[in-house]
């Protein structure tokens, strides 16, 4: 099961796509349990970064493992207004990039890390493979 969440006040398209692109994850990847996608401000997403990670920088998605065991699997923070930015920047959607953050976050809760190229590299190509937003 997954949930979607606009806490950001910013209007956005595809709550469905989203929904289905980490259904794709958890379905792929064997998850099972709840997935909370939580659409928050640059400043709510930089207060966590802050609380958690001692990073008081603003960042486009944080992942919450939950519990190891269902119903709550875990919690993906998007900052909203982050990804409206990366989406101009990138030349796509804002629809696709919220996907492609919310697959991103999935991917770690899957245990995927992005912490040198080539595992940032494995995972985009995962993204690509589980978005199903364009």
């Amino acid at each position: 099961m997954v949930t979607l969440t606009n806490a950001s006040g910013i209007a956005y398209k595809g709550r469905d796509c989203i929904i289905s692109s980490v259904q794709n994850v958890m379905q792929a990847e064997g998850l099972i349990g709840r997935i909370d996608i939580i659409l928050v401000t640059d400043r709510e997403i930089k207060k966590l970064h802050k609380q958690w990670f001692n990073d008081p920088t603003v960042t486009d998605v944080i992942t919450f493992p939950i519990e190891p065991e269902p119903p709550i699997l875990g919690e993906i923070y998007i900052s909203a207004e982050t990804a409206r930015r990366q989406a101009s920047a990138h030349n796509v959607t804002l629809k696709n990039e919220l996907c492609r953050l919310a697959v991103h976050g999935a991917l770690h809760l899957a245990g995927y890390t992005d912490k040198t190229i080539s595992q940032r590299t494995h995972m985009q190509t995962l993204e690509n493979t589980y978005i199903a937003c364009q």
